[in-house]
């Protein structure tokens, strides 16, 4: 039986992660704060760590030793590194949940476009990184940290915006409610593109990637990308109602997806390693479909 520590896993496709991890025979150690409830029961190890508390990690993690890490929770280089120096010889496997969020804004990045292994890192706690730019900075820089310091074999897996229906965060719940209830959405730039990628499917390519020998950056999800005026279009189309698009940024009305710049990924490696994702207009026409008939039935 395969030993597998999940730091995070309470929340999202962490949880889904987790629940795959249990159903494919692995025994499964979630280690977190512990101020969130989690429906495993007694299928799964727990650990009280706080990512910013070196001792904490060096006390849980203390005469312990895994197979395979899945890091879900880190924010900052200094949580990198403190918690590689926590796991150093008690682990030889490890997968870091990155994002497309390491690129510079831009449309269809491949892999080779940031390379963590040459990054120079300044080390930060969490707190001092703010906004999208601060997101990017901690990320790549967390990336630098597990990469360079050598301790594991690495893969970094630079999700695009994940959704689904259960997406606790509701950014394209928005888009179809504000639609359907004739109310104004800000999108100041409907030319921005993103990539996307379904929470199962984000869940699913953790599980397999940690089945896999392979090191280094990917990018997995739907392949190429769709801009915030294509979304509109769609969901107007499903919808049968007429979007009110406004040149907005007031809050409650600007697009949760209206981000300063596109962000969007080239999946051509996942996909030729033989992943396989759900084409993007099928997601959307799905997820779109399903909000439709979740607002009819309220």
């Amino acid at each position: 039986m395969r030993k597998v520590l999940v730091l995070g896993g309470t929340q999202y496709f962490g949880k889904k992660l987790v629940r795959k991890l249990i159903d494919n025979g692995d025994e499964v150690t979630v280690a977190t704060r512990g101020t969130k409830s989690d429906p495993f029961g007694d299928d799964v190890k727990r650990l009280i760590i706080d990512r910013e508390k070196k001792e904490s990690m060096a006390a849980a993690f203390d005469g312990q030793s895994w197979d395979l890490v899945y890091d879900q929770s880190c924010f900052s280089p200094m949580e990198a590194r403190d918690t590689s120096e926590a796991l150093e010889g008690k682990a030889d496997r490890y997968i870091f949940t990155s994002t497309q969020a390491v690129y510079d804004f831009g449309t269809l990045h491949a892999e080779a476009n940031f390379i963590a292994n040459t990054y120079p890192v300044e080390y930060k706690n969490r707190k001092e990184y703010v906004g999208y730019e601060g997101y990017k900075e901690a990320k790549r820089a967390s990336e630098a940290v597990f990469h360079q310091l050598g301790y594991f074999e690495v893969a970094s897996v630079r999700f695009p915006i994940v959704v689904s229906e259960d997406d606790y965060t509701e950014r394209l719940k928005f888009h179809v409610d504000k639609i359907l209830s004739g109310q104004p959405i800000g999108i100041p730039n409907p030319d921005l593109r993103y990539s996307f990628i379904h929470a199962e499917e984000a869940a699913d390519f953790l599980l397999e990637i940690g089945n896999s020998k392979f090191v280094g950056a990917i990018n997995p999800g739907s392949a190429g990308d769709i801009s915030l005026g294509e979304l509109v279009d769609k969901i107007t189309l499903l919808t049968n109602q007429k979007a009110i698009v406004e040149n907005s940024i007031e809050s409650g009305t600007v697009s949760p997806f209206a981000l300063p710049g596109s962000w969007s990924i080239d999946t051509s490696l996942a996909s030729g390693l033989g992943f396989r994702f759900t084409e993007l207009n099928q997601l959307f026409d799905q997820l779109i479909q399903f909000y439709i008939q979740k607002s009819d039935s309220n």
